[in-house]
């Protein structure tokens, strides 16, 4: 049976000396990997663990959270991947929505698990992942060190649930998409076709494991191809370059922003990345400026741009590297295993042009939102697409474009605003790093259009400049009449705007 445990104990006896895990020093095979989990399931089950049983992991990028992952879901539990970024009310607002009875803390948390564990009665079992021992934690290296390396005995189906992983909540309240090890396979399989993976690749992990792009689109697919993962704990520019030459690294996932950060190392050109074969971002779009400068500076057109969402599994549509530059901006054209459409409010499908919502329908959607069936029911129709919320149009070739979220509209003398698109335009002027575009309260006009801008480095962005720019590619009620510079800008840890911030200030 095709499991994510079984996928990891299959390559243990196919390339039990391959390299599978790199950390830092520590190097692991696959052989030494499968029984490293192997041994945590069984002292994860012997301590109550049991077959559907939830385990969240708060840590950062590191060894120990790949082995818990894959032990997790060896002894048939749900794995809980957290937001390292969290504050305590939000991380013990996940913990107790999950019913998580295990939680396996990185040494960085220690304290925040000190502050709410006494309000967790559920959670009866915490876990140091790494560090110096700790008094009051179990310690993961003992776990493995006393543990069974055999197999765990327990039934492991291809439609038992593998994960529960919560949206980035930008607009609300996180939920619970939760999955199983099937909707897992199905993106792997699309990825590995998309990306070209292979078992002599090295896959480079900068951004944040928790994330389902990255545990996904390349953890999960690497592992199912054999391919080594290089781990770093968190995206240093010039500790990810030293990395990418050092280990010869295939492929890297990203942000946009993290490839303007890696472009801004003053001695980039002295690094060896010969090695690259593909290079991934997510989370928004590449400007063609952006994506012009990156193929230059890192010598290949290989990019690939990703555009979905956690409950997608997370599939959607993607723009392929003929693609990037004639249709820089658009989400692209539907991944493997996955439809993709526009509809209007009475769900009739539009055509070119035609502004409505994106709806998905993959192998890789998640099942249910954890304990709301409201929300379920509100996301899922009975034919399986999935309700995006968000705002999208295609063009003549059937590329979709996102436009916007629904509830993020700017309504302007009675004419729609669509921020996204006032957020491309902005995006191309030479000073602008990045923006945002909110609506704001108009006496007059009920929504003015705010811009929030972040000017590049030693360049100044000034309001009058940027007004006349968007005056020759905007209608007037489009453009910016409220302005704010700002140092940055409120983003999730996986490059997602969250302008509900914004519209706070």
């Amino acid at each position: 049976m095709i499991t994510t445990g079984e996928i990891l104990a299959r390559n243990a006896r196919k390339y039990p000396e391959r390299e599978a895990l790199v950390y830092g020093d520590r190097r692991y095979t696959y052989a030494e990997l499968d029984r490293a989990a192997n041994c945590l399931a069984s002292s994860l089950m012997a301590r109550g663990l049991e077959k559907g049983g939830k385990v969240a992991v708060l840590s950062m990028n590191s060894d120990a959270f790949v082995i818990a992952y894959f032990a997790v879901m060896k002894a048939g539990g749900l794995v809980v991947p957290l937001n390292h970024r969290l504050a305590p009310p939000e991380a013990f607002y996940l913990l107790d929505n999950s019913d998580a009875t295990f939680c396996v803390v990185g040494e960085d948390f220690l304290d925040l698990a000190r502050e709410i564990r006494d309000r967790l009665p559920a959670l009866r079992h915490w876990i140091q992942a790494d560090g110096d021992r700790a008094d009051g934690f179990d310690y993961l290296p003992d776990l493995i060190a006393e543990g069974d390396p055999a197999q765990p005995k327990v039934e492991v189906g291809l439609f038992d649930e593998s994960a529960i992983i919560y949206t980035a909540g930008t607009a609300g309240q996180p939920k619970g998409a939760v999955f199983n090890h099937y909707s897992h396979l199905a993106i792997a399989t699309a990825m590995v076709s998309e990306l070209g993976m292979r078992e002599t690749d090295r896959i480079l992990h900068a951004a944040p494991l928790y994330d389902a792009a990255v545990l996904h689109l390349f953890l999960w697919p690497g592992v199912f191809v054999g391919a080594a993962h290089v781990v770093v704990r968190s995206f240093v520019p010039e500790q990810v370059l030293q990395v990418m030459q050092d280990e010869k690294v295939t492929h890297f996932f990203g942000t946009p922003s993290m490839y303007l950060m890696l472009m801004q190392v003053p001695d980039f050109a002295s690094y060896d990345l010969g090695s690259l074969r593909f290079l991934a971002y997510g989370a928004s779009p590449m400007k063609r400026a952006d994506i012009l400068r990156a193929r230059e500076m890192f010598g290949t057109d290989r990019f690939f741009g990703f555009c979905g969402l956690t409950e997608g599994g997370p599939g959607g549509v993607r723009l392929r590297p003929e693609d990037q530059v004639e249709k820089a901006g658009s989400g692209g054209l539907p991944v493997l295993n996955c439809e993709s459409r526009v509809v209007d409010d009475e769900g009739r499908e539009l055509g070119p042009g035609e502004v409505g919502e994106w709806m998905v329908r993959c192998e890789s959607n998640m099942l249910y939102y954890y304990r709301n069936p409201e929300a379920t029911a509100e996301a899922l129709t009975e034919d399986g697409w999935l309700h995006t919320d968000d705002l999208a149009v295609l063009d003549e070739d059937g590329f979709v474009t996102l436009v916007e979220r629904k509830t993020e509209v700017v309504v302007v003398e009675g004419e729609r605003v669509f921020p996204r698109e006032v957020e491309m335009v902005l995006l191309e002027h030479p000073t602008v790093l990045d923006a945002a575009v909110v609506g704001v309260p108009h006496e007059l006009h009920g929504e003015a259009v705010k811009a929030f801008i972040v000017p590049m480095p030693g360049k100044e962005a000034a309001a009058d400049e940027l007004t006349a720019f968007c005056r020759d590619r905007l209608a007037d009620f489009k453009i910016p009449t409220v302005w704010e510079f700002t140092e940055k800008l409120p983003r999730n840890p996986s490059g997602k705007l969250q302008k509900y911030m914004l519209r706070d200030l």
